[in-house]
C-alpha cells in the first residue's frame, strides 16, 4: 500500500497545496522526540526535492533544536476528505532565524504573520504515500487566529522577551540557535 519516491510529483505538490495542517516530527540521537502539528499556510514547496515552511512562536522550539543536532526530519500531510491520503517527507532540515538574510530574502513568500521566528528548510530525500485508510474523514471549519491575537498583542519586544525565555533551548536543554537580540 505504501509507494516511495525520490522526489516530490506533481500530484504530490498539488495535494500538499490543499492541506490547511501538517506536522512535523524531529528527534535528537537523545531525549524526548517530537511532533508538532502546524498550519496557517505556512508550508512552501520550492522544487521537487526543496521546501519550508515558516516557524511561528511556540511554546517550545524542539524542532530547531533538533535539526541543529541531528538534522534528520519528517513532514506528514494528511487527507481529511472522502479521498483518504497520507503523504510524508523525508528529509534534512536546517532553521535559519528571523534575523538571518536568508530568512529576510525568504519572508515575501509566506504570509505575514506576527513571531514568525524562523523557516525552516527541508531538502527532500525521500517522500512515501500510503492509503491513509484508517484517518478519520473530517471537515475543515477555518484556522485559528488565537496565535496571531496573542503575538500582535506581545509586540516584537515582547515577542523576542519570550524567545528567550522559553525558544532558545529545548526541554532537553539543547540550544536551538534562534536569535534574539535585534540587529
Amino acid at each position: 500500500m505504501a509507494e516511495f519516491f525520490d522526489r516530490l510529483q506533481d500530484d504530490h505538490k498539488k495535494f500538499i497545496a490543499n492541506q490547511p495542517m501538517f506536522f512535523v516530527a524531529t528527534a535528537a540521537a537523545d531525549g524526548r522526540i517530537n511532533l508538532s502539528p502546524k498550519g496557517q499556510d505556512t508550508f512552501r514547496v520550492f522544487s521537487d526535492t526543496t521546501c519550508a515552511y515558516l516557524d511561528l512562536t511556540g511554546s517550545g522550539n524542539e524542532t530547531a533544536a533538533h535539526i541543529k543536532r541531528d538534522g534528520r526530519i519528517t513532514v506528514m500531510f494528511n487527507s481529511f476528505d472522502k479521498k483518504p491520503l497520507i503523504l510524508r517527507l523525508y528529509g534534512r532540515g536546517r532553521a535559519v532565524a528571523s534575523g538571518e538574510e536568508t530568512f529576510v530574502t525568504h519572508q515575501a513568500m509566506f504570509p505575514e504573520l506576527p513571531g514568525a521566528r524562523q523557516i525552516i528548510f527541508i531538502d527532500i530525500e525521500s517522500v512515501q504515500t500510503s492509503c491513509g485508510y484508517a484517518v478519520p474523514e473530517m471537515s475543515f471549519v477555518s484556522e485559528r487566529h488565537v496565535l496571531r491575537k496573542w503575538s500582535t498583542a506581545k509586540g516584537e519586544d515582547g515577542i523576542r522577551d519570550y524567545w528567550r525565555e522559553k525558544n532558545t533551548t529545548s526541554i532537553d536543554g539543547f540550544e536551538t540557535g534562534l536569535l534574539v537580540d535585534k540587529e
